[in-house]
């Protein structure tokens, strides 16, 4: 009847943001609090159970709860921006874009590079059943949680942030300035998906490329006998870091913000090996 790690973690999580909600100018009062009390009672549930499929429900559901988690997050969208700060954040993405050519790089042989990169985007929202299906079907559901763990550290820490550093999108901030020359129909489906669905309470740090990144590094810690899997995801955590600035969804100081959140959880695989060597550390 014991909580697994990755639940502890989003337990965590939700009573953080119960705890700072009274801080902010938040247009809701309870409802933090509210879903702080009624995730841990769900894994509570869960955990008392004694029905399979309650025991696969548990490597499910906290990548469905990274949903939520995310949506809390819209809550904040209504705090101060400093556009001082951005303004230097954008100068930063146009010397990349333009000095250092990436923008004419992407797209030198036409749709196919932007095509790809905002596919890769796309993706980033089936990252976390990607990483659960594929040790399903390495035979290794064991490995579940602690790959989910990996995954959902690198991924919260990133929405943790985000009431500190409320901001826009480059996009939306510099009135569609600085925009890729070709369009694609996958672009557009992603713009739907950020205008509509998204939330709107900052960028900083890039939780998309923290949580590919983290992906990267959980698979390569729990399915080391395929590490051509580990490196697959590595490469697209890396173009997922690539279509958040060409693409515009994300300035270049908010990817790098999300690539040092990943090392977080890298850093941790290291030194629970070393603890669990030494008998220190047994993570349920």
């Amino acid at each position: 009847m014991r909580f697994r790690s990755s639940e502890w973690l989003l337990t965590a999580y939700f009573a953080y943001v119960a705890l700072i909600s009274p801080a902010f100018p938040l247009p809701v009062r309870f409802s933090p609090v509210l879903v702080a009390i009624l995730v841990p009672a769900l894994f509570f549930a869960l955990a008392c159970a004694r029905y399979p499929a309650f025991d696969i429900a548990r490597d499910w559901i906290p990548p469905a709860l990274l949903l939520v988690a995310y949506r809390e997050m819209d809550w904040f969208s209504a705090l101060p921006r400093n556009f001082e700060e951005q303004l230097r954040w954008v100068q930063w993405d146009r010397a990349i874009l333009y000095q250092g050519r990436l923008q004419r790089a992407i797209e030198a042989l036409g749709a196919l590079l932007p095509g790809y990169l905002e596919l890769c985007y796309l993706l980033v929202y089936a990252v976390a059943p990607f990483v659960v299906a594929i040790l399903y079907f390495e035979h290794r559901r064991e490995r579940v949680n602690g790959a989910l763990f990996l995954y959902l550290l690198g991924t919260l820490l990133a929405y943790a942030l985000f009431p500190y550093f409320p901001s826009d999108p480059p996009r939306v901030a510099f009135g569609g300035s600085d925009t890729p020359n070709i369009g694609t129909g996958l672009r557009q489906l992603n713009l739907w998906i950020v205008g509509d669905y998204g939330i709107h309470s900052s960028v900083f740090p890039s939780a998309h490329v923290s949580s590919a990144f983290s992906a990267a590094w959980a698979l390569f810690a729990y399915l080391p006998e395929r590490r051509r899997i580990g490196w697959g995801v590595l490469v697209y955590a890396a173009s997922v870091g690539l279509a958040t600035i060409y693409g515009r969804y994300h300035y270049a100081a908010d990817v790098a913000a999300g690539m040092a959140i990943s090392l977080v959880p890298a850093a941790t695989i290291l030194l629970a090996r070393r603890l669990r060597l030494r008998g220190l550390l047994e993570l349920p």
